[in-house]
């Protein structure tokens, strides 16, 4: 299912590659840290989404001014579409936060997110607000905004909706209300008694821009040269943001390098506009403390610094640390302290690690972590102290370049929290996830295990701390390194996800199975149960518990005359057991790419159950997948048998066996082939085929690679974003309509997150446009469904989303693809 990515980053001298690597260290990137010290000064970017952020300008705040700099996405792109796999939704949201980090480890800014989901495209920031739950957002970048203490906020876009997402104008208008909010001790006072204080940043600039149809860039901005070439990165600020934005590949958004002079424009909306320089009337140096002595060592430390040697740098760094300690503490003290213990660790040229001897570890077992301490320099080091999951190890000294290592067992308890990103510990409520946690608010993940590491370094105690990892060596890529998940001792999975009774066929009872499989072992009586909204079903109990790694699956008759006609019922299950075991609910789903660390999340599997009035006509579907869906699944539930096509597959006569033939989302985005095999696919049309095309895109982003149709039409990028929108039918007697089954505006209902994207427009006159639909105050759209017969078959192209209604066992959805896929002459 997974598409093979490999990402592999140059920066300077060293290599960054996916799955997580070691975090070498060279000494211009020390440099680098160094001149940040006599830096005092943040900004903080806020807009809606990952992939929004000016990396650009992120990369040349971090790296050539050396400001603390900080991006805040309001979601976490959950609603987005996806290039690269079938994934949606929450599993979405889970890849675009890595794809984030990752571009973040690349331009040098910190990531921030609030609870908001995100929902799909809205059109107006109104919706937004009222869906997420505008008060609960705005408390959630006040909070992040006292945090951070940022000197300037930036935003993508601006207020009054150039920046044409509903999601964007939201982003932007509570920005500015968090502007002042965050100042105002009167507003979330929680936050206050909680050991924030007040903030007041100094300005609020739009970062304007010119891409799309849309120039909101004037020469009369305020405008900043972001082109620069930076020696200790070996690059410009042009290539380091086409590396950062290449990370988020899950939208397709690789994009080349650019070189030379690069402005930004900028217009104040709040504050005074500046005019010579971003941080006018702004002191980002020592002086904002008082204290110029500070500024004056950290000069003589960069003047002394020898990239040879960077050890030679830990007397003054020692010095330096002890000067920071006798001063107040204060934001910047202890920002600039904590900078210098990080520096301390990489010039002494430490290798500190915890790996654990497996990927998965289970609640109520025992785990073998390895402690590897290494003196590669030869610094002073002495005292090392690490503490990992209650457990201790000592050292007194660490001599030169020597492996001093350590086996540490422990016994899990069986109460041990699983791993789980913490945004879906209580899963999602009215627009956003429930977060219960303040502390938590704009975090961007969270470690379950931490190894911390305390040591003296040139006569000044400091302490680190490393994620417990799991290291691995792969035959191709190499070293790799992934998180470390700690699951539930028993996962349990319900299949199949979607199951569909017909009342016209005589099929009148099939099963629901649900697969459970120990991770450790599990002794005396496992008593499994199917979970409805009406009642528990007692499953066959499994005597005698099960061994590791043991898998036992258990079944479950439905009957058809369970539900009602149009009828949906969602199962899922639990199992008990002897000896204190808790009730035991959960799954575990991975994601996994090669360009992001392998991700991991538990959840209740479940088996939704639809007895539909449905009829089929045809059975032999082939379907040429695209970017990813898992409309296949669908259409086997629905009766279809279905045959997944590769190039090497489209010749005729071969397709001729198939009653119709299904491309899958952005099919024509992404293969290329296809332009080649227009010919056969327009003549298996003309014999008497059904060829159904979901929609594709066609921008800069998401070009068209292939002719798609008889005849010619456009793809805009109109689209119904309001899942109810009313559905008026242009062509209520077209078969499409009508046969096998009637459809009618019940089959409209439930629909989940939008109606349709994507349009065809400028349609040749031999289509016939089937339906038209509008969101709220906008006009008709007719373009979501046309059909052109052609030869002996028929060619449809649609964007209504079938991709999304399917999986989610909208009734409707199903009827109507039956009739989409039916062919002419049974029509």
């Amino acid at each position: 299912m997974k598409k093979q990515l490999l990402t592999c980053l140059a920066m300077g001298i060293f290599l960054i590659c996916h799955a997580q690597p070691n975090n070498y260290v060279h000494s211009a990137a020390i440099l680098q840290r160094m001149q940040k010290l006599n830096v005092l000064g943040s900004v903080l970017y806020i807009a809606a989404h990952p992939d929004d952020e000016n990396t650009r300008l992120l990369g040349y705040l971090a790296n050539e001014r050396h400001y603390r700099t900080g991006y805040l996405s309001l979601t976490r792109g959950d609603g987005g579409q996806n290039l690269i796999g079938d994934e949606q939704g929450i599993d979405l949201g889970l890849i675009r936060t890595q794809e984030l980090l990752a571009a973040r480890r690349v331009d040098g800014a910190e990531q921030f997110f609030t609870s908001a989901f995100d929902f799909g495209y809205s059109k107006s920031p109104e919706e937004a607000l009222l869906i997420w739950g505008k008060e609960q957002i705005l408390s959630e970048m006040v909070w992040v905004i006292r945090q951070f203490k940022p000197d300037i906020i930036i935003t993508r876009f601006p207020t009054t909706g150039e920046g044409g997402h509903g999601h964007h104008t939201a982003s932007a208008l509570l920005a500015v209300e968090a502007f002042d909010a965050a100042a105002d001790p009167g507003r979330f006072p929680e936050q206050i008694k909680a050991g924030l204080s007040v903030w007041q940043a100094k300005r609020m600039l739009w970062n304007t821009f010119n891409f799309g149809n849309t120039n909101t860039q004037r020469e009369d901005q305020f405008k900043l040269n972001v082109g620069q070439f930076n020696p200790l990165m070996g690059m410009s600020y042009g290539e380091v943001a086409a590396i950062s934005r290449s990370q988020h590949k899950s939208q397709g958004f690789g994009v080349p390098s650019q070189r030379g002079t690069i402005y930004e424009y900028f217009s104040a909306l709040k504050g005074n506009q500046p005019v010579a320089d971003i941080m006018e009337d702004i002191v980002t140096g020592w002086q904002r403390l008082g204290n110029t002595n500070i500024e004056k060592k950290v000069a003589s430390i960069i003047d002394a610094y020898k990239v040879q040697s960077p050890q030679s740098s830990l007397a003054g760094l020692a010095e330096l640390h002890r000067l920071l300690s006798d001063l107040p503490a204060s934001y910047w003290r202890d920002r600039k302290k904590q900078e210098v213990e990080e520096l301390m660790v990489d010039c002494s040229g430490l290798f500190l690690e915890a790996i654990s001897g497996k990927q998965l570890q289970v609640t109520g077992d025992s785990m073998r972590i390895s402690l590897l301490a290494n003196n590669r320099l030869g610094a002073p080091v002495s005292r090392l102290k690490v503490e990992v999951l209650g457990k201790i190890w000592t050292l007194e000294s660490l001599p030169a370049n020597q492996n001093k290592s350590e086996q540490i067992k422990l016994l899990l308890p069986a109460d041990f929290s699983p791993s789980q990103p913490f945004w879906l510990e209580r899963g999602l409520h009215n627009g956003r996830f429930v977060i219960d946690d303040p502390a938590l608010t704009g975090m961007a993940q969270t470690e379950t295990a931490m190894a911390v590491f305390s040591l003296n370094i040139a006569g000044r105690d400091i302490q680190v701390k490393k994620p417990v990892r799991f290291k691995y060596t792969d035959p191709v890529k190499g070293e790799l390194i992934q998180p470390v998940q700690f699951v539930q001792p028993l996962l349990i999975n319900v299949s199949p996800s979607l199951l569909i009774f017909s009342d016209h066929d005589t099929v009148n009872t099939k099963k629901i199975q649900v697969s459970i499989q120990a991770k450790r072992g599990l002794q005396g009586q496992l008593k499994p149960f199917l979970l409805s909204d009406k009642d528990d079903m007692v499953m066959p109990v499994i005597e005698g518990g099960l061994q590791s790694m043991q898998q036992q699956i258990v079944s479950y008759d439905i009957k058809k005359s369970q539900l009602p006609l149009n009828g949906k019922q969602t199962f899922r299950a639990r199992v008990t057991g002897d000896a204190g075991l808790k009730p035991q609910y959960h799954a575990l789903r991975k994601i996994s790419y090669d360009h992001i660390p392998e991700i991991y999340y538990h959840f209740a599997d479940q088996a939704t159950v639809l007895r539909l009035d449905l009829k089929i006509s045809g059975r032999r579907i082939g379907y040429i997948e695209g970017a990813g869906d898992r409309v296949p699944e669908a259409l086997e539930q629905m009766g279809y048998d279905v045959t997944i096509l590769k190039e090497s597959d489209i010749s005729m006569p071969s397709l001729l066996q198939f009653d119709a033939l299904v491309t899958g989302v952005r099919a024509y985005n992404v293969h290329e082939w296809l332009t080649v095999k227009y010919d056969v696919l327009m003549n298996y049309v003309r014999e008497g085929g059904v060829l159904l095309c979901q929609y594709n895109t066609n921008s800069g982003i998401g070009p068209l690679k292939a002719n798609i149709a008889p005849y010619p039409f456009q793809i805009s990028r109109n689209r119904i974003t309001d899942e109810q929108a009313p559905v008026k039918f242009l062509k209520p007697d077209h078969p499409v309509l009508n046969t096998p089954n009637k459809i009618n505006q019940s089959d409209f209902s439930g629909w989940v997150q939008e109606r349709s994207v994507y349009h065809a427009e400028q349609a040749d006159p031999a289509y016939s446009a089937i339906i038209s639909m509008n969101d709220p105050g906008e006009k008709e759209h007719n373009g979501a469904l046309i059909v052109a017969d052609y030869g002996k078959g028929r060619f449809i192209y649609t964007g209504l989303s079938l991709f999304r209604q399917l999986p989610a066992a909208v009734p409707g959805a199903f009827r109507l693809l039956a009739n989409l896929l039916a062919k002419p002459n049974t029509r």
